[in-house]
């Protein structure tokens, strides 16, 4: 009987234990700061979710919108800008590339011919070599155009104080002479970078420079660097001296 008692007791006291340490886990899991309502909102940046306060959440939102929204803005017109810059700066090459082109040939005198390597059949009926002037040749205007583009060295950048398009213009004169001109800067990056779109474009529309160049052709800036190839598609009534 007494062993069944103590047993008793003993089974009492586990199960007041029991509902004691229930009731304290009830009332932890209650008034612990580490469960997280599922209904707060949740504010995400990156990868972090952070919980906010409901009545802070909008006040949250504004400020990051405030923050974020001026650097995205800036950021797409800086992008605007460097595309702009670079479109001008392709077609101002290949509008100096033809005025050069232009003036190199004619430098040369018309009356030299060369042969081209084809022949047509004569009045006697013997064949005879066909000539082309020396400077529409292929030759020459392959040779012209590896050297061409030093000739950036010469030109400026001018800048449209209304657009703020550039456009590049010769700033020494054929015999060397300083040309002021109005807004317009000469310096090593610009004549640098000038440089090497002439190159690149020298390059890249080598077959379409012989094409307009192998014949007397009118108004090839406008016809090769706008119509042919889009460099200039926002410049066609661009204006640039031929100096």
């Amino acid at each position: 009987m007494c062993q069944s008692a103590t047993l008793g007791r003993g089974q009492h006291f586990a199960l007041e234990d029991q509902q004691v340490s229930g009731r304290t886990e009830e009332r932890l899991s209650r008034s612990s700061p580490l469960q997280v309502n599922s209904t707060r909102p949740v504010l995400s940046i990156g990868d972090q979710r952070l919980p906010v306060a409901k009545d802070s959440s909008n006040t949250m939102t504004r400020l990051v919108l405030s923050v974020v929204y001026p650097i995205l803005v800036v950021t797409s017109l800086s992008n605007i800008s460097l595309a702009r810059r670079s479109a001008d700066l392709y077609c101002g090459a290949c509008r100096a590339l033809v005025d050069e082109l232009d003036w190199e040939i004619s430098q040369v005198d018309p009356a030299k011919l060369i042969e081209t390597g084809t022949y047509v059949l004569g009045p006697d009926g013997n064949p005879v070599a066909t000539k082309v002037p020396y400077a529409r040749s292929e030759m020459f205007l392959i040779e012209l155009l590896e050297r061409v583009c030093e000739h950036m060295e010469e030109y400026g950048e001018q800048t449209d104080p209304n657009t703020h398009r550039s456009s590049y213009i010769r700033v020494l004169s054929r015999d060397g002479g300083i040309i002021d001109l109005p807004n317009t800067q000469s310096t090593a990056d610009i004549t640098s970078n000038l440089k090497q779109a002439c190159e690149k474009l020298a390059e890249e529309y080598e077959e379409e420079f012989i094409e307009f160049f192998s014949r007397e052709s009118s108004n090839v800036k406008d016809q090769l660097c706008s119509k042919r190839t889009d460099l200039c598609d926002h410049a066609l009534h661009t204006h640039h001296d031929e100096l």
